[in-house]
């Protein structure tokens, strides 16, 4: 976000935060670039390990320019090493709106996809609001981004399904480690940027500004959802990341709508299982999009993450979907105040396991502090690094 203004196992399925074991031996099998199969779904692109698992690592919110502050690139690396991952994701707001050049804009991106990029790690971004804020002095739109950033060998992005009001949208199946068919989806979604000035002539002044996933997104995730169950003979399980909040996550935090009290809380987190902090608002665009009512109703996708809330990070069961958030991962905007401004640097481990009902084996939060990371309050930037032959 901008600048700050002020039926799964519950408890089981997600740890204490904290810096969690070391991932298992194996090396991640990334299949071969695929195409579409007969009826429009996306052959597997990833792979199950031998012993049935597969680990995701979400990161959010680096949103920094060219000058990254070389923490973030420290905290991606630092994690990614601990990790070992065999998908990386970006989930929104890669940079922010301070880039003055297009070589700028790729020198921002360059920064923080090297890490995935030189270790082979298989990964993609998401979109958020503040990737396009520079387009008007860059040139650089978030097609452009998203052409750029398919440049890299092991970037796994899509142009997204024509005609859609999201930028590069995309279903990344995973195979079974015995077999070709997916065992599980990686949902990407671009959720907006802001508002439009008016709609039917009114203002929105008193409502939220985000941007919020339209109805033809919508339809793009349950058509192709019916796809993949159709293909794969049942249901293929899933997981949904997009940079803005639904406003279910602000409801699942209260257990309500309309009251927002300490006790709502308290039976917020009896209800749904709730571990984590919320040290600000949750900021969803101004109206509800219906996404959550479409996963529950093709219940396929486990959880919906997002970011978009620096200083966000929990997570919660809210009646069998799983909807939280990491906290950001870049050094450079906002963070919590004072002394304490990076405490909550991190990133989202996902473990999957073929052998555990849905999947998702489990999720928690890595954070810079628990790496011995320098959290003091003063920015660090560092010199750009350099642009592969491919990305000049």
């Amino acid at each position: 976000m901008s600048e700050r203004t002020g039926s799964i196992g519950r408890r089981a399925l997600f740890r204490a935060t904290g810096v969690g074991a070391a991932a298992a031996a194996a090396t991640p099998a990334v299949a071969r670039e695929g195409t579409a199969r007969e009826g429009g779904v996306p052959e597997p692109k990833l792979r199950f390990r031998q012993d049935g698992t597969f680990r995701v690592v979400q990161f959010n919110d680096t949103q920094d320019d060219e000058r990254t502050d070389r923490r973030t690139v420290e905290l991606v690396e630092r994690t990614l090493d601990s990790e070992r991952p065999d998908f990386a994701l970006i989930n929104g707001d890669v940079i922010n709106g301070d880039c003055d050049s297009e070589v700028q804009v790729k020198q921002a991106i360059n920064n923080v996809v090297t890490p995935m990029e030189s270790r082979g790690v298989p990964w993609a971004i998401t979109f958020g609001n503040h990737d396009e804020d520079s387009e008007r002095r860059s040139g650089m739109s978030e097609q452009d981004m998203l052409e750029f950033c398919m440049s890299y060998e092991h970037n796994l992005n899509e142009r997204g399904p024509r005609d859609s009001s999201g930028t590069g949208d995309a279903v990344l199946t995973v195979a079974g480690s015995h077999d070709g068919r997916a065992a599980f989806a990686l949902w990407l979604v671009d959720s907006g940027r802001y508002a439009p000035d008016t709609i039917a002539g009114q203002d929105f002044e008193g409502y939220p500004y985000w941007g919020w996933v339209r109805p033809d997104q919508i339809r793009w995730y349950s058509e192709t959802s019916r796809k993949l169950e159709r293909a794969a003979g049942g249901r293929v399980p899933g997981l949904m990341w997009m940079h803005i909040p639904l406003w279910e996550h602000r409801f699942m935090w209260f257990a309500g709508v309309d009251s927002r009290s300490e006790q709502d809380h308290a039976r917020a987190v009896e209800k749904h299982g709730i571990e984590g902090e919320r040290n600000e608002d949750e900021c969803p665009g101004p109206f509800n999009s219906g996404m959550f009512t479409a996963v529950l109703e093709r219940g396929d996708v486990r959880g919906v993450f997002c970011g978009h809330d620096h200083v966000n990070s929990y997570v919660g069961d809210y009646y069998g979907v799983l909807l939280g958030y990491s906290s950001g991962t870049g050094f450079g905007p906002y963070g919590l105040d004072g002394a304490d401004r990076h405490r909550l640097r991190g990133a989202r481990v996902f473990t999957l396991d073929e052998s555990t009902e849905g999947v998702l084996r489990d999720t928690r939060m890595v954070f810079a502090r628990d790496f011995g990371i320098d959290m003091s309050p003063q920015d660090q930037p560092m010199a750009p690094l350099p642009l592969g032959p491919e990305q000049r």
